[in-house]
């Protein structure tokens, strides 16, 4: 996996709320049946923050939750809606139907 899909997983998996790096993890294995390493999750988390895209909300305990910011909303539809259009496409060329 690379470090882009990490981290759009990461944006995805934070789409209904802040979420802890576990919880994270576990809305990620919900979606696509896998868990990103934990050296994936907490870099791709790592690389968001840095880029603006979530945030940190109040600690709970040893947790850390996290939370997309506006931007990273934003980021995220614009990503979802541009891989969507080459889904849609990619279906077409093979004859598939993509509803």
């Amino acid at each position: 996996m690379q470090a882009n899909d990490a981290q759009r997983l990461v944006l995805c998996a934070l789409a209904d709320g802040p979420l802890h790096g576990y919880a994270v993890n576990a809305a990620i294995e919900r979606l696509v049946g896998e868990r990103l390493g934990p050296g994936s999750l907490y870099g791709a988390l790592t690389r968001l923050e840095a880029k603006g895209l979530v945030e940190p909300v109040e600690e709970s305990g040893r947790q850390r939750p996290v939370r997309l910011t506006a931007e990273g909303r934003a980021v995220l539809e614009r990503e979802l809606r541009s891989m969507a259009k080459v889904a849609a496409a990619g279906l077409r060329s093979l004859g598939v139907s993509s509803t």
